[in-house]
């Protein structure tokens, strides 16, 4: 299981504004949908931000490409902190219904053909490349298309989601 802490540590002080951490996890998501809410959810022992007790918090549907109802995804919350942790499977990025493999395999193919990819929509994919530039460009000072696809490994690495519009 992998999570990305929030800094600091809070321990004892509710926040004024309730956050929430995302936690992948490894799980193969047709499993995910088929179980549905009787998914067997990997506890964490404690919160990542504060380390305090975490308790079920209940699920909240999300919604992945290639599946017409939502997936239930468990939520924890810390008794101490306030923080809601959200589990979510492995291989997507936060906020995001395509896998990462998905959006990565669109925008080579646009650098190489020049063509959307077909499969996820066209104004979906040119968001994404837009935004891998965006990123590259904030991030690298980087604005060939040529760039793109080994820009989008670089920003991964680094932890940044490399479509997403806010930096």
């Amino acid at each position: 299981m992998v999570g990305h802490p929030c800094p600091g540590d809070n321990r004892g002080k509710r926040p004024s504004k309730h956050t929430s951490l995302v936690i992948f996890v490894q799980a193969a998501v047709k499993q995910l949908f088929e179980a549905g809410r009787n998914f067997l959810w990997p506890k964490p022992e404690r919160c990542p931000r504060c380390r305090g007790r975490i308790w079920g918090h209940g699920f909240v549907p999300a919604y992945f490409d290639g599946y017409d109802q939502p997936f239930w995804l468990k939520r924890y919350r810390c008794s101490d902190c306030g923080c809601v942790l959200r589990l979510r499977p492995w291989g997507y990025f936060k906020r995001f219904q395509a896998s990462i493999l998905t959006i990565r395999d669109c925008l080579i193919y646009r650098v190489v053909t020049h063509r959307w990819k077909a499969g996820p929509s066209p104004p979906r994919q040119r968001h994404w490349f837009k935004a891998l530039r965006k990123q590259l460009l904030i991030h690298r000072g980087l604005n060939r298309v040529e760039d793109l696809p080994s820009g989008f490994d670089w920003l991964w690495g680094q932890e940044i989601i490399p479509v997403s519009r806010t930096t």
